[in-house]
């Protein structure tokens, strides 16, 4: 019985043990799988070419209202929406009552300086008389210039017609009776980033696309900087100029203009590095730090061929993540496999 007794234990410390050993061993297996391979490269620096892209929207070079500083009836409009028209141009013709009676008041006053004058010389009236009437003449001869600018629009510029908002014999009341827009050249503004405010010139070449024209490429340039930055965008406004000879780019149609910095050394990742968080616009890479890696948030800048600059959030000498990327987490422990990869391969 005591025999029994002594077997029965001793089958028992066996078995414990041996279920101790599996898990140990199956400790040691999980902590060997939650160890990542990985291949990490070098954050870099390197000369990255600055051609920065803008949209925006054609504009005419210059857009005139055409209309009559007084309130009078339209008399003839001379012309139709995308009629070209030259400067000096006769564009309308208002009803002239009020012009042919401010003429003849004119022309009766020029009768009565006229006697005046002759009485003046004679010393048949004072100074101050003959002073007042010359004074009344001038005053009506600018009114008449001021009523025939009014009776008689002229086209300011070279340009097209591009509305109407009246028709003969109608009171013109608000809007403008012609909008001319001048279409050689055209113009877009852009918004510039404050760093590239130095580089910016009157006469920077820009190259000018058009989603309506495939394939084709306008010059244009710089021909006037705004002189101050926008604290909230930390941007400045250029215009640019492109001189449309065939007047082919018409004012509202969506431009795209590309402007050459030149080169600068940037900060750099393999393309292969940078993660996109789903559901924002967010970028991220794993840092390694020792053993593990950090999930980092970066400012990325332009992709040129297989690698991103990277404007914040990297340090140069840091290494990153390039592949394995899809097992890890954050503070995941990790083994290198591969590090110093060239950034300019796809590994």
């Amino acid at each position: 019985m005591k025999k029994g007794f002594i077997l029965l234990a001793t089958g028992l410390l066996m078995s414990v043990a041996c279920s101790s050993d599996k898990q140990k061993n199956a400790a040691g297996d999980n902590a060997g799988a939650s160890v990542v391979e990985v291949k990490v490269a070098d954050v870099k620096k390197q000369p990255v070419p600055q051609q920065v892209d803008f949209t925006g929207n054609i504009e005419p070079y210059v857009k005139n209202n055409i209309s009559s500083a007084a309130s009078q009836r339209v008399e003839k409009i001379m012309v139709e929406i995308g009629s070209r028209v030259r400067k000096g141009q006769l564009l309308v013709q208002m009803e002239s009552l009020n012009y042919s009676q401010a003429k003849i008041q004119l022309e009766n006053l020029k009768l009565d300086l006229a006697r005046i004058e002759e009485l003046y010389k004679a010393g048949g009236v004072a100074q101050q008389q003959y002073d007042q009437i010359k004074t009344q003449v001038s005053v009506a001869e600018q009114s008449i210039r001021n009523l025939d600018k009014n009776t008689k629009l002229l086209s300011p510029i070279d340009g097209v017609v591009t509305q109407r908002n009246y028709d003969n014999g109608d009171m013109v009341a608000g809007l403008p009776i012609l909008v001319v827009m001048q279409i050689q050249p055209v113009k877009i503004l852009i918004n510039i980033s404050e760093e590239y405010f130095p580089q910016v010139k009157v006469g920077t070449p820009v190259q000018i696309t058009l989603d309506v024209y495939d394939g084709k490429v306008y010059s244009g340039k710089v021909s006037l900087i705004y002189p101050t930055i926008d604290p909230a965008t930390r941007t400045f406004q250029a215009q640019v100029s492109i001189s449309n000879p065939k007047s082919e780019i018409r004012p509202g149609m969506f431009a795209r203009a590309k402007v050459n910095f030149g080169t600068k050394d940037r900060i750099v990742v393999p393309d292969k590095a940078v993660i996109k968080q789903s559901g924002t616009n967010d970028k991220y890479v794993y840092v390694l730090e020792g053993d593990v890696v950090k999930y980092t948030k970066v400012d990325v800048g332009k992709r040129v061929g297989s690698i991103y600059e990277i404007k914040s959030g990297l340090e140069l000498g840091q290494k990153v993540v390039v592949a394995g990327i899809s097992r890890l987490v954050d503070q995941a422990k990790v083994k290198v496999v591969e590090t110093g990869l060239d950034l300019t391969k796809n590994e």
